[in-house]
């Protein structure tokens, strides 16, 4: 059974938080909500999916996926030429609230995943439905990350708001609150000008370096990831006859799932 949260971001807007134990999907459930219509700024979380792992990969019966696993709904007022730096808003979201609940090397892949340690733990997801007059009708913006007591280990602060705030929270819900909580200091006022968001974005990209391959014209070829492009977020890459290219597409690359981390 389902409980209401209410939280209020740092702009002062409302949150609904509407937390479960368990769903097969967290994103099928707020796009139903979302053509209902449902207002801004509702939220579906679930410490537990039995439907799909936090990569969308579909579970086998009897399969549990445990983490964070949220899905946003929004119901934007710009327009959609202007949510281009959306996905980098949300995966720089993700990164810095994760870095306040671990010591671990944590940085982002592309579009929008996050590494620990070299190993994909997260990502984000988002989805949108355009109106009559090619406006948003609204968008929703999913969070997912694969939580453990190995890269996330509960601490003492973690432990005090359990015992003290009146919900019995979890771990799982106080890390989904504080990506809440930073996802919401920068949108909708960084979509505009997300300048400094790329920024941080570009600062905490591992991939670069990296060789992988690309598709084109249907073949996998040989590439190394050179980085992003600030202008519009495309990935940048080398191929193996080292002319460079814009890839726009996660389908158009092959992005590990490990990485071997540089020594630092």
């Amino acid at each position: 059974m389902a409980r209401t949260m209410i939280m209020r971001s740092q702009d002062g807007q409302i949150l609904h938080l509407e937390c479960h134990e368990s769903l097969p999907s967290v994103v099928e459930l707020a796009r139903k909500q979302a053509r209902a219509g449902i207002t801004n700024g509702h939220v579906i979380f679930s410490e537990k999916q039995t439907g799909v792992d936090i990569f969308g990969h579909p579970l086998k019966n009897g399969e549990t996926e445990s983490g964070v696993f949220m899905s946003c709904i929004l119901r934007p007022s710009f327009f959609p030429s202007q949510s281009g730096f959306l996905g980098a808003i949300s995966a720089v979201s993700l990164i810095s609230a994760l870095e306040e609940h671990t010591t671990k090397n944590l940085g982002l892949g592309w579009i929008s995943d996050v590494f620990c340690e070299g190993r994909k733990i997260g990502t984000t997801s988002i989805e949108a439905k355009l109106d009559s007059f090619g406006t948003f009708d609204y968008i929703i913006v999913s969070f997912f990350v694969k939580i453990t007591e190995q890269d996330f280990p509960p601490r003492l602060t973690d432990l005090i708001k359990k015992v003290f705030e009146s919900e019995n929270t979890s771990i799982s819900l106080i890390i989904a609150k504080n990506i809440l909580s930073k996802f919401f200091s920068f949108y909708p006022k960084k979509v505009k000008s997300p300048e400094k968001i790329v920024d941080v974005y570009k600062r905490k990209f591992i991939l670069s370096g990296i060789s992988t391959k690309y598709i084109e014209d249907g073949r996998k070829k040989n590439c190394k990831i050179l980085g992003i492009n600030s202008a519009d977020g495309t990935l940048i890459i080398e191929t193996s006859d080292g002319v460079k290219k814009h890839i726009n597409g996660t389908k158009n690359i092959i992005i590990p799932t490990k990485i071997k981390l540089k020594n630092t």
